[in-house]
């Protein structure tokens, strides 16, 4: 069974190849070009049917070929009548013009191995869709075999061939004699044609009103192919060999028969016998059996057994057939009046197209696209009438697939979306288009939308009327979510916002910022912040429904999840915006209460995140001090224990130059200039100044030793002054015996260094037990060599200038162990050295009697001038007036906060405080030395 089925397949496919190579050779391949078998048709279904285009204008049609082959088992006088047949119905079809009938486009052409001819755009034969399946390519085509015909499309079909005939028979004074299912075509948009004129029987006296046809006796010895297929031929055609219209009339109703029977005949006539046969059928119509119409239906049931009547008068005329209540449906006259358009007015058409919606819904989906697409897209080439035509193509266009609609009806709209002459009818149009905007986008292609319908969007947007504008406003939103985001953001926006910004229509102006807040979810947080919410600002008009819709958008951006107004946003220009709007007097107490509630919401949120925000700032500064203050921590107890390393070394380094009374660069002969180093800020001068009170802290605390008892401190007793006095003046005059060296002007001889300050260390030979006070600090010490402040000026006045951080060695200074304490110097501070030496003879009238009480031996010793003259000489610095301190370690001067490490004591007699009146000096005086 399957070598069989490979056999016949092989076989099909050779036949097939053969035909190809048959048609190559015809002269219609010349200006065709042929394409694959799609169908069969014509007596006995001889003529094979193939896909083509010409080549000039790429044209779609149907190839007709014969293949000369199938009739080689002929003799050649039969092959010539089968030819002859087949020619004198090409050339009558062709000289024929009618849109019932098949519609030639290329004549006959015959060459060796076929004949050939063109059509119109074929689907297939009746006889094919009615499952007769001859000559048909293998494997069998799919549309063909599961076409199914519709009642509309079997009624308009049955009244186009109604009509054709009508046509012969009235108009050619014609009969075809031989109409069956295999010579009714149906066309590429579903329209039934006549074709098949090969045994046509033209009348001999046309001219006459009633014309006679001559009838060629049946001839059982010719070929099939050479005569008409008997089962569908009338009765009279065999019996009486008569023929009239009539007998065309008894072969529809056998087709209608077979339409409704799956391309049965009522009779199979046996071709052996055919008078046997045509006698006992005609007894059968005389008697017809109920049931053999019982599939027909019941509207058009009577029509057929008038069309089937033995008598050729009783059966209807053409014209009277398409006159009957079955072809009155509101399909078929559909389709009807389409075929009729083109004799039709506007005035027509348009009334015509204002109706179609209702009716396109009762169609099938077929008939709608194959019939009347065309017919509608073929009145687009009418300006006038593309508004009336244009919604039911839209209609239609909602019921294809996107493959179909990309294919059938998207080429045919193009030239419509850039309509725009007539004004009246353009403005039409886009109304038109705008309602059906989502079925555009959904189903054009995105480069199609791109460049033809987001441009008629655009135009709609800046068109002159009101209308259209508020109309396309109105819309947008609801296909704003298949506009892709470019164009939307480049093209779309900034349309809308010109819209708003430049009508004079108040419902356009609400419309423009309605349709903003509908379509801020389709934007980006940023381009709202930076482009919508700054051209709400702009807006002329503080009409309340305009505020409505400026608070809208902002409500929409504050509340939607995906966009959000930052807080600077917020702070700077919403709030700022909002607040003044609210407060306008167009507002009611609603829309204000609106304003309210919104602007609330903002600054709830305002607060809400800036707290957050400063309380999260304010954290990380704590844990930022935190860490700052252990890394201080350790930092300052490696610099403690360095500056304890450094304390104890220069404290050695001192005192050793104190006791030898000499520098080391005086020991080498040289008076080197000590390094300049940068001065400090008070800010770290006060850190450094922190640091050595933490390293004194930690210095003074006491070891912790395990099981020990800390020693008691020793009790402070009172301290005694008129003891402390006694030993002061004591320890002068002791000290005054020892003839120093004193160097000239009354100063002893140190370093010239400028801001340089004396530092003290414990060297006393008296009693462990005594509180003895020096001129410049309560604890009992010594002058050393001074540390330097940094650069300074050699005429600087020490007393004031303020020293800077650092250290460096000076000549010591010769001084008793203690000298006597004073307040302060009547000198004022910062006085310059080169001012004249002040007139003192009252001093020297004020202390003339207490000279005399002053050891005289000290004053022999002592071979400086006094020292009220002192103050008089031009180099001798001015002192600075103020109590005496405790001379600091780090930058701390013996007057004070200023200082001079050069004063010494035994270069003069010191003076008291500044005397208001000689007697109230002199009982001072007094009363300080007995």
């Amino acid at each position: 069974m399957e070598s069989m089925l490979n056999k016949l397949k092989n076989t099909v496919t050779k036949v097939t190849a053969d035909v190809t190579s048959a048609v190559m050779g015809n002269p219609v391949t010349r200006e065709f070009d042929v394409g694959k078998h799609i169908a069969s048709g014509g007596n006995g279904l001889a003529w094979k049917i193939f896909n083509g285009t010409k080549k000039s204008t790429k044209q779609e049609v149907a190839v007709f070929v014969f293949d000369k082959k199938l009739i080689d088992k002929y003799q050649k006088f039969e092959k010539d009548q089968i030819i002859h047949s087949l020619k004198r119905g090409v050339q009558q079809l062709t000289r024929l013009r009618h849109p019932r009938l098949l519609t030639v486009q290329h004549p006959l052409e015959e060459s060796r191995d076929c004949l050939a001819f063109c059509t119109e755009p074929v689907f297939a034969s009746l006889a094919n869709v009615l499952g007769c399946w001859d000559s048909l390519p293998s494997p069998l085509p799919s549309d063909i075999k599961e076409h199914k015909l519709h009642d509309i499309e079997t009624k308009y079909g049955l009244l186009q061939v109604s009509e054709g005939l009508s046509f012969l028979h009235s108009s050619v004074k014609m009969i075809h004699a031989n109409l069956t299912p295999e010579n009714i075509i149906l066309n590429k948009t579903g329209a039934w044609k006549i074709m098949g004129f090969d045994f046509c029987n033209p009348a001999l006296n046309q001219s006459d009103q009633e014309p006679k046809f001559v009838c060629k006796e049946w001839d059982p010895n010719l070929p099939p192919l050479c005569l008409p297929n008997p089962e569908y031929v009338a009765p009279e055609y065999i019996l009486s060999v008569s023929c009239d219209p009539a007998s065309d009339m008894y072969s529809l109703g056998m087709v209608i028969h077979a339409v409704f029977n799956k391309g049965k005949p009522i009779f199979e006539v046996n071709k052996q016998d055919i008078y046997k046969s045509f006698s006992r059928q005609l007894d059968q119509l005389s008697r017809l059996n109920p049931n053999v119409l019982a599939n027909i239906p019941e509207d058009v049931r009577e029509h057929v057994k008038l069309l089937l009547n033995v008598t050729p008068a009783v059966r209807p005329d053409a014209d009277q057939m398409t006159k009957i209540p079955f072809f009155d449906d509101v399909g078929a006259v559909t389709l009807q009046y389409f075929d009729s358009l083109f004799q039709r007015d506007n005035l027509q058409k348009s009334q015509f197209f204002k109706g179609l919606p209702k009716v396109l819904p009762k169609l099938p989906k077929r008939v709608v696209v194959q019939r009347i697409l065309p017919a509608l897209t073929a009145e687009f080439v009418n300006p006038d009438m593309v508004p009336f035509v244009l919604p039911n193509v839209l209609l239609i266009a909602e019921e294809c697939t996107k493959e179909e609609y990309i294919k059938l009806i998207l080429p045919e709209l193009g030239p419509v979306f850039r309509q725009q002459e007539p004004i009246q009818a353009s403005n039409m149009i886009l109304l038109i288009f705008l309602q059906k905007m989502d079925l555009l986008l959904t189903k054009t292609p995105p480069d199609e939308i791109k460049n033809s319908v987001l441009p008629m969007v655009y135009r709609a947007l800046e068109a002159p009327s009101i209308q259209i504008q508020e109309l396309c406003l109105n819309i947008i939103p609801s296909f704003a979510n298949l506009i892709d985001y470019p164009s939307m953001k480049n093209s779309l926006i900034p349309r809308i916002k010109t819209a708003c910004l430049q009508t004079s229509s108040l419902a356009v102006r609400v419309n423009s910022l309605v349709c903003l807040g509908k379509i801020l979810e389709y934007l980006d947080k940023w381009y709202v912040l930076d482009e919508i919410l700054p051209f709400l600002q702009q807006i002329p008009s503080k009409e309340s429904a305009v505020l409505m819709g400026i608070l809208g958008i902002y409500k929409c951006t504050f509340t939607h999840k995906k966009l959000g107004v930052t807080k600077e946003q917020l702070a700077g220009k919403v709030l700022p915006h909002l607040i003044p709007l609210s407060i306008d007097n167009n507002l009611n107490l609603n829309q204000f209460n609106s304003f309210m509630s919104v602007i609330k919401e903002m600054l709830c949120k305002l607060e809400a995140e800036h707290k957050t925000k400063l309380e999260q700032l304010h954290v990380m500064q704590e844990q930022q001090k935190s860490l700052d203050i252990t890394g201080q921590l350790n930092l300052s107890a490696g610099q403690a224990n360095k500056a304890s390393n450094q304390t104890d070394t220069l404290s050695t380094n001192v005192g050793q130059d104190f006791l030898t009374g000499v520098t080391d660069k005086q020991e080498n002969g040289h008076a080197q200039k000590q390094p300049v180093k940068a001065s400090l800020t008070l800010e770290e001068k006060q850190k450094l100044a922190k640091e050595q009170e933490q390293v004194q802290k930690m210095k003074s605390q006491q070891p912790l030793i395990p099981n020990s008892v800390p020693p008691m401190p020793p009790v402070k007793q009172t301290k005694d002054l008129t003891l402390t006095l006694m030993e002061n003046m004591s320890s002068l005059n002791s000290f005054s015996s020892g003839n120093p060296k004193v160097a000239p002007g009354g100063f002893s001889s140190v370093a010239n260094v400028p801001g340089s300050l004396g530092f003290q260390t414990p060297v006393d030979n008296m009693s462990a037990n005594r509180n003895l006070q020096n001129g410049f600090n309560a604890n009992p010490g010594f002058h050393t060599t001074g540390f330097g402040m940094g650069p300074g000026n050699p005429n600087q006045n020490f007393f004031s200038g303020t020293g800077s951080v650092g250290m460096s060695k000076t000549t010591p200074i010769s001084t008793p162990a203690s000298v006597q304490n004073f307040n302060a110097l009547s000198s004022p501070p910062g006085m310059l050295h080169n001012k004249p030496a002040p007139d003192l003879s009252p001093l020297d009238q004020l202390f003339g009697s207490q000279k005399a009480k002053v050891s005289m031996n000290q004053m022999s010793q002592q071979k400086q001038t006094p020292w009220i003259n002192q103050f008089a000489t031009p180099q001798a610095p001015q002192i600075m007036s103020g109590p005496v301190t405790q001379t600091g370690m780090m930058g701390q001067t013996g007057f004070g906060a200023q200082s001079n490490p050069f004063f010494n004591p035994q270069s003069f007699t010191p003076p008291t405080n500044t005397m208001k009146s000689s007697s109230s000096a002199s009982n001072d005086l007094k009363d300080l030395f007995g």
